[in-house]
This record gives C-alpha cells, structure tokens and sequence, in this order.
C-alpha cells in the first residue's frame, strides 16, 4: 500500500496490521501453548479468543463512527495552530514522541479516574495474558474523552491526519507486549516498553497496580515514578473480577456500577463529581 495512501487513510493501519497480528498470535498458539512452553494464564480459550475479537471489532466500528466528528474538530482547532511544521523525518520522529508523552498521560489518568476507567477496565480484565489481550478494547474509549490528550499536538501544529497516523501506529506497536512468549529484551528493557514490563502492568499484583503506563518509551515512567520492575509472578486481572466473556457485560459492567452509584438522591453535588472523578477500587 502506498504510504501517502496510508497517512491520507490513518484508519486503514490497524487493517494492514492484521495479518501480522493473526500470524503472531497462530505462532503463540502453535509453539508456545501447543508445545506447553507458556504457562497456563497465557493459553488461548475459544470463549475468551471471541470475545476479544468482539470487542475489538466493536472498537474499530464506535472509532469510525466518531472518528469523523473527531477529525472535525481537530481540523478545526488547527485553524489555531501555533506552528507550521513541514512533516519529514525528523519531524515525524518529534511527533511519535511527543504523542507517546500524551499517551503515558492518556493511559495513567485511564487508570486514576473513574470515568476513564470505566472504559480501560476491559482491557484489564482478562486473567489471561496473549497476543489476542491487546484485542479486548472498549466502544466507549471516544465517550470516555481519549481524543482529548491529542488535542495539545493539534494546537502545536501537527496536521490532524499526521496525529490520527501516530495515535494509530503507538496503539498497532503495543499489540507486541502483550505476550508471555518473551521473557526479557536485554538493554531494549531501559528504554522501550516490553512485554515484561507490560506484563508488570496488567498484574493485580499489589505492587504492580498503576504501574507502567508506557506505550512505546518506558521512560516516562521512570521519569514519573510509577516504573515497577518484573520480578514477583504476575496475577493478571482487574481486583474485581468481572466474570463473562459476554462483550457487552466486559464493555458496560463499570459504567453500569458508576451510574446505579449515581442514581442514589441522597448524594450531594460533591459526591457526585467524586464518584465519577476519584480513583477507582477495582
């Protein structure tokens, strides 16, 4: 595919992506849960296998569906951009860093407000680890206000199609850490997140909870304090498990919880903000 075609259609990427993605989760299957090289919460479980392709495809519908009304507004806030950067090499790189930045801080407000968790809680909630765990995404990631932390490289002056590109292309490069199948990438492990350091992420372990929010550079949580090393077994899973490979009881039990809390009279205005705004407990 032509890459102009590409960054023209930023949407089409996770699509080219596919196959590779298939390829690398037969491989994890084959030679790794087949030949009983992986430990038992990395296995591939028909339920769970379809419910994630659920949610991703759930995913990709609600993000073209809004993503539309998104560009808009992004095309309209660059009206107001307060630089003209012509996008070459150097440029591009400048980009997928700074855009990396905003998703380190995307990821730890997902994970510290309870309306962003309701929506980030379905990724988290599988007990399982495998390539196809980075498929279980949430619809309601556009309600939940994502786009919001791309806002700021609109207004620097990053064109919108560029920034829906390297918003696209960090989320396709974290599909590679969620594996068990790698244990340690050597020096890779200062700089880059890995799968053992995403591994450390998706623990329930108490020491692993809010824990390495990176996407691409696990050096914003090095730099932010919340880095945590791989070293005791990680228990996989949300502290309160949500128990359905049904999609839309993975995709609606939180926001259902958050709202039936909502529903109660007796709460004043500033309990309800905090319901909504405080750090969840799961």
């Amino acid at each position: 595919m032509d890459f102009n075609l590409l960054i023209d259609n930023p949407e089409w990427l996770l699509i080219v992506l596919a196959p590779l993605f298939i390829a690398l989760m037969t491989a994890e299957y084959v030679l790794g849960q087949k030949r009983g090289r992986l430990p038992d919460n990395a296995s591939y479980h028909l339920p769970e296998v379809l419910c994630n392709f659920s949610l991703a495809g759930m995913h990709q519908l609600s993000d073209l569906l809004t993503g539309l009304l998104i560009v808009k507004l992004y095309l309209w806030l660059f009206g107001w951009h307060l630089l003209d950067i012509e996008m070459g090499l150097a440029s591009f790189l400048v980009l997928l860093v700074l855009q990396d930045f905003c998703y380190y801080w995307f990821h730890r407000a997902s994970h510290r407000i309870r309306w962003m968790w309701a929506a980030h809680v379905a990724h988290h909630s599988s007990e399982n680890m495998n390539f196809s765990t980075a498929f279980r995404q949430s619809l309601m990631y556009p309600i939940a206000g994502m786009w919001l932390f791309w806002v700021p490289l609109v207004i620097i002056g990053f064109e919108p199609k560029w920034v829906v590109f390297a918003v696209l292309l960090n989320l396709g490069l974290q599909f590679f850490v969620h594996t068990q199948w790698v244990r340690s990438l050597g020096w890779l492990e200062l700089v880059f997140n890995t799968p053992s350091h995403h591994r450390v992420h998706h623990g329930r372990n108490p020491q692993y909870i809010d824990k390495n929010y990176a996407g691409v550079l696990i050096i914003w949580d090095k730099l932010f304090g919340t880095f945590e090393p791989e070293v005791e077994t990680v228990r996989y899973g949300v502290t309160k498990p949500v128990e359905s490979f049904n999609p839309l009881v993975v995709t609606f039990k939180a926001w259902q919880e958050m709202f039936d809390e909502l529903r109660n009279r007796n709460l004043t205005l500033r309990q309800r903000l905090k319901v909504i705004f405080s750090p969840p407990d799961d």
